[in-house]
C-alpha cells in the first residue's frame, strides 16, 4: 500500500530501443534535482497493471513516456492531463503494445486513479534496439525536466493552501 498523498513520477519505456527511454532519461534528470519530499520518481516498462500500482493512492501522478504521431515531428511534446476521467485525446499512441490509455480506462473502471494525471508524451523518431536518444528527443529532455518539475511544485503550493 502506497501512503496517500505521495507524488508518483514515473518514467515509461525501454532505455534499450533509443528513444522508448525518453521517460526514463527525464527521471535520472529529475533525480538530480531537488523535489517535494514527498514525490516518488520510479521506472515502469508500460504494463497497464504495474502503472496503476504505481499511481494508485497519489494526489499527483505525472507520466513521462515517448509516443509515435502520424505526421510526427520527434522531439516533440504533448502534455495531457486527466479531466473528468478522461484522458484528452492527441494524434498520438504510446510506443508500446497497450498504451497508457488502456490503463487509464483500466484504472478508472477498477476506482484506482491517482486524484490527477499529468501526462507528459515526447514524440520519438527512433525505437530500434539500442542506446542513446536521438538528437531531437535528447533535446526535449531539459524542458519536460523543468516542466515536470514546474508541475511538482505547482501541486506542492496548492496541496499547502488546501484545509486538512
Amino acid at each position: 500500500m502506497h501512503k496517500r498523498g505521495r507524488i508518483a513520477v514515473i518514467g515509461v519505456g525501454n532505455e534499450f530501443r533509443r528513444d522508448d527511454g525518453v521517460g526514463w532519461a527525464v527521471l535520472a534528470r529529475l533525480g538530480e534535482r531537488p523535489l517535494p519530499p514527498d514525490t516518488v520518481l520510479t521506472t515502469c516498462d508500460g504494463d497497464p497493471g504495474r502503472l496503476i500500482g504505481l499511481w494508485e493512492g497519489a494526489r499527483l501522478a505525472v507520466v513521462v513516456d515517448a509516443a509515435h504521431a502520424h505526421p510526427g515531428t520527434p522531439g516533440r511534446v504533448h502534455r495531457l492531463e486527466l479531466a473528468a476521467g478522461l484522458l484528452g485525446r492527441t494524434p498520438t499512441t504510446s510506443s508500446h503494445g497497450l498504451g497508457l490509455g488502456e490503463a487509464v480506462e483500466l484504472a478508472r473502471v477498477l476506482g484506482q486513479l491517482p486524484e490527477r494525471l499529468v501526462v507528459y508524451a515526447v514524440e520519438g523518431a527512433d525505437a530500434t534496439l539500442g542506446t542513446g536518444l536521438s538528437p531531437a528527443v535528447a533535446d526535449a529532455v531539459e524542458p519536460v525536466v523543468t516542466a515536470v518539475a514546474d508541475e511538482l511544485a505547482r501541486e506542492t503550493r496548492e496541496a499547502a493552501r488546501r484545509p486538512a
